[in-house]
Formats: C-alpha cells, structure tokens, sequence
C-alpha cells in the first residue's frame, strides 16, 4: 500500500522519529544542543542533506547497480554536505568553528543513511524529498526542544540574547553546557515522548 503524503510526515515527525523512536543521530543531539543557534544550523544541514540525497538517489534508484549502490548513496550524500557546509561557513563562521566537524559527520549519519537505503531507493522521487524533509523536521522537533532548555539554564540566554531578569534568578546549572545535560534531557523527552505515543497508538487501534 502506497503512503500518502499526510502519512510520510506523521511518520518522519512523530510516529517514526529518527531520535527517540529509531534512536540514530545521537552524537550531533548530545554535542549541540547546548546552544539553539548551533542546533538551528545543524538542524539546516541535516534536514537540507537528507531531503536532496533523496531526492537524488530516488531519481537515480533505477540506473544504480545494487552491488554499489552504497557507495553512490554516499557520494551523493557528500556533495549535498559539502554544500551545507560551504553556506554554513560563509553565513556563520563562528558557528561552523563549533559544528563544523559534526556537520561533516551528517555524511555517515544513520538517519541520511538509513531513509536513502529504507526509503528513497524503494519510492519515488516527490514522496522521498518529502521523506526527507519529514525526517528532518523530526530530528530539528526534538533537538530544538532539548536546546531551548539546556541554553537558558546552561547559559540564562536564549540564541544568545539574555533572559529577563538573569542577574536575579538565573544560576547556571553546569551539566546543562556539558553532553551529559543533553544525555539526560533526550532520556526524559524520549520517555515522555513515547509513553505519549503507546496511548496514542492504542487509541488508535481501539476504534
């Protein structure tokens, strides 16, 4: 049975999450997420990677010899990299110090990967892009939810502007700026996430 486009983007955002339902791309969650502009720019890249290579490799599904196909998925992917990389160095050079390795690393990302080998080899080109992009978002969904709170207790800011009041309230919670805050805030959202989703998916099934 075909997917619907409605169905691919419940899929990639919430049902199928990349993080907390596949669990993959768990180091770029732990490294930047202490910083919302940091995770904003990966999020870009990821989801801007994902989405094209798709693209591309579903375009191309047909002419790919299988023996080799993993190494031309990779190819692919590399070049839609590159390019994320290339922007995110001319638009923030600051930001790309911090990330820019992890940016690299989309390259062998299990989430690129894994929707180019999963799905985009397997559909077409229009419904992969949009796979892509589902995919994307839901990664972005939860690392932006982790950051906007690792940020302001970390650093009392948010996407660098101080928070009302800092100077009264704000104490810094150190493990917030370290990977350990980002190791226990993904072990909560994904609790909370996916006790949300067993109720949801057995309502479902109830009617």
């Amino acid at each position: 049975m075909a997917l619907t486009t409605k169905q691919v983007f419940l899929n990639g955002i919430w049902l199928e999450n990349p993080i907390y339902r596949q669990v993959l791309g768990i180091c770029s969650t732990l490294a930047v997420t202490n910083l919302l502009a940091n995770t904003l720019f990966m999020c870009f890249g990821l989801t801007f990677s994902t989405a094209l290579s798709s693209l591309t490799i579903s375009a191309l599904r047909n002419y790919i010899p299988k023996r080799i196909r993993m190494i031309v998925q990779v190819l692919i992917i590399a070049v839609y990299v590159m390019i994320v990389d290339i922007i995110i160095n001319a638009l923030a050079p600051d930001i790309h110090s911090f990330i820019g390795p992890y940016v690299g690393l989309i390259i062998t990302n299990c989430i690129i990967m894994g929707r180019a080998e999963a799905f985009a080899s397997q559909n077409k080109p229009m419904l992969s892009f949009l796979d892509g992009i589902a995919s994307g978002a839901g990664y972005s969904l939860v690392l932006m939810i982790i950051a906007s709170i690792r940020e302001p207790l970390g650093f009392g800011t948010l996407l660098g502007i101080p928070l009302p009041g800092r100077d009264v309230w704000w104490h810094s919670w150190i493990i917030m700026v370290t990977p350990p805050g980002a190791f226990f805030m993904l072990g909560i959202f994904t609790w909370f996430a996916r006790r949300w989703l067993v109720k949801e998916v057995k309502k479902e099934e109830k009617h």
